[in-house]
């Protein structure tokens, strides 16, 4: 009897412990990535509906920030891909110093005021070396002499200078920014939809493993309810000692059972709470599960149609199709012949910089040119050529990327067809089992009341009222897979989740 008591113990242990497990092992692997909790008060209760644990997931979660910073800083990059025309600009100044002193030649006016002094009375006059330009101008000479003086070793110089290259493969450049900002998104929306998916199973784990703990609390109370029935009967002599004592040791071995359990139960809810950036000591109260779900009929040829059109994982790899195609064609386009537009000037200082004055014109000098190109990269035009074969290369990346997207429908359809043939296997199980619980029950209830009579043992009482636990473990456990399988089949075609058990939650 010893034995068979330990065996219904152990049976206790492994069924609710294997839930446990169940759902700690995702949640702690989940917590890695979970923000820091800032926002729970561990002597209050957090209601949570699937919606609130889905919005706090989605909130506080690193891994799926991290997704969110780079498709911000994706649509930055979108928005301003026009910046490529902007030309670019350089401006510089430079001090030079001659290694030697040099000499500057060249031809000067001769001026009145320099030779009047020299020239012989009466023979010329002022009019005949300078004339007055008309309107107030500068004054215009009419002799030149040649001049040589001793340059400075020190000059200023200065550069300006601009430069743009424009080509038709810009303008496909812009329009890859632009893919590859919806790209970001679409991974975005992607790891988000995978979060919502995973606290949606997980919660459902929660409600299943808190069912179990209270089937497992309904089991102790009964086992209570037997040790008072088996000591009135003691007292009264309708039944030995030995009844009452198998009745006391089945419910005290059951204790660490419970404990057991809700430790467990404990551990998940603290993973849970840190997963959704909540204090890992937050009480929770989840809405429980309406265990009288309706079962829906599902069109195979319907949700595979959906599923080419609507899974986050077949649209990823579409969009990096249209990238590669994006980047042949900008490829492409290189080889056509680019415009090049450049202007520079390079004013220059000839005098002494630390004793003429910088104001004085006639020690400026100026240099400056606008060029008008158009150039075309002959060896790019050569079959064999690095820019031919990087457009091979694409061109077989993106063939590669179409057999990908051909295997991955494929793979997808097997994906569903495998689904719905578990939902239906599932609902055909659940409803199966459901009468198994109603078989159950009354077993229990007619070897309860021949226990009381004196009719039958304490073992065949614990026997039947576990048999009735497992049964109903199992039908909870029927619901729990019928639940995240539409869970998964909504992600795979595509839809919000809700879509499909609208009827069942």
């Amino acid at each position: 009897m010893r034995n068979e008591e330990l065996g219904i113990r152990n049976k206790y242990i492994v069924l609710f412990l294997i839930f446990g497990l169940f759902l700690c092992g995702p949640l702690m692997a989940q917590t890695a990535t979970a923000a820091p909790s800032v926002t729970a008060v561990p002597s209050e209760k957090v209601r949570l509906s699937p919606d609130d644990a889905v919005e706090r997931a989605i909130k506080n979660n690193l891994s799926l920030e991290s997704a969110r910073v780079t498709a911000s800083t994706k649509k930055r990059a979108s928005d301003l891909s026009w910046n490529q025309f902007i030309p670019g600009v350089t401006v510089a100044g430079s001090l030079i110093r001659d290694n030697e002193k040099g000499k500057v030649t060249g031809m000067a006016p001769v001026r009145w005021d320099d030779v009047k002094d020299q020239i012989p009375p009466g023979s010329l006059t002022q009019g005949n070396f300078e004339l007055s330009a008309p309107g107030g101008g500068p004054t215009i000479y009419n002799y030149v002499a040649p001049y040589s003086m001793e340059s400075s070793q020190w000059h200023v110089a200065g550069s300006i200078q601009m430069s743009l290259n424009l080509s038709v493969a810009m303008f496909e450049n812009m329009h890859r920014l632009r893919l590859d900002y919806q790209g970001g998104m679409i991974a975005y929306d992607k790891a988000k939809l995978q979060l919502e998916r995973d606290v949606r199973k997980a919660y459902n784990s929660m409600l299943l493993l808190q069912e179990n703990i209270a089937l497992l609390r309904e089991s102790f109370e009964a086992a209570g309810r037997r040790v008072q029935l088996a000591q009135a009967n003691y007292r009264a002599g309708l039944a030995p000692e030995l009844t009452l004592l198998q009745a006391q040791v089945a419910m005290e071995n059951m204790k660490p059972t419970i404990d057991q359990v809700e430790n467990a139960y404990r551990l998940s809810m603290a993973n849970f709470a840190m997963f959704l950036g909540l204090d890992y000591d937050t009480p929770f109260e989840l809405i429980p599960l309406n265990n009288t779900a309706e079962f829906i009929s599902l069109d195979v040829k319907e949700l595979i149609s959906k599923s080419a059109s609507g899974k986050p994982d077949i649209n990823e790899l579409r969009h990096n199709i249209l990238m590669l195609k994006s980047a042949r064609k900008a490829q492409a386009l290189s080889l056509l012949p680019a415009l090049s537009l450049s202007w520079n000037t390079t004013p220059a200082f000839i005098g002494d910089p630390w004793k003429d004055s910088w104001g004085d014109n006639d020690l400026w000098r100026k240099s400056g040119s606008l060029t008008i190109s158009l150039g075309l990269r002959l060896n790019s035009l050569i079959p064999f050529s690095q820019d031919f074969q990087g457009i091979r290369n694409l061109d077989d990346q993106i063939t590669g990327a179409n057999i990908g997207l051909a295997r991955m429908i494929q793979g997808t359809e097997i994906e569903i067809y495998n689904t719905v043939l578990a939902l239906n296997r599932t609902q055909i199980t659940a409803q199966a089992q459901a009468q198994t619980v109603a078989l159950a029950e009354r077993a229990y209830r007619l070897t309860e009341q021949a226990f009381r009579a004196g009719l039958q043992d304490l073992f065949q009482v614990q026997n039947t009222e576990l048999e009735l636990k497992q049964a109903k473990v199992s039908m909870l456990e029927q619901q729990f897979n019928y639940l995240n399988g539409l869970l998964d089949l909504e992600y795979s075609i595509g839809v919000p989740f809700g879509t499909l058990n609208s009827g069942v939650q």
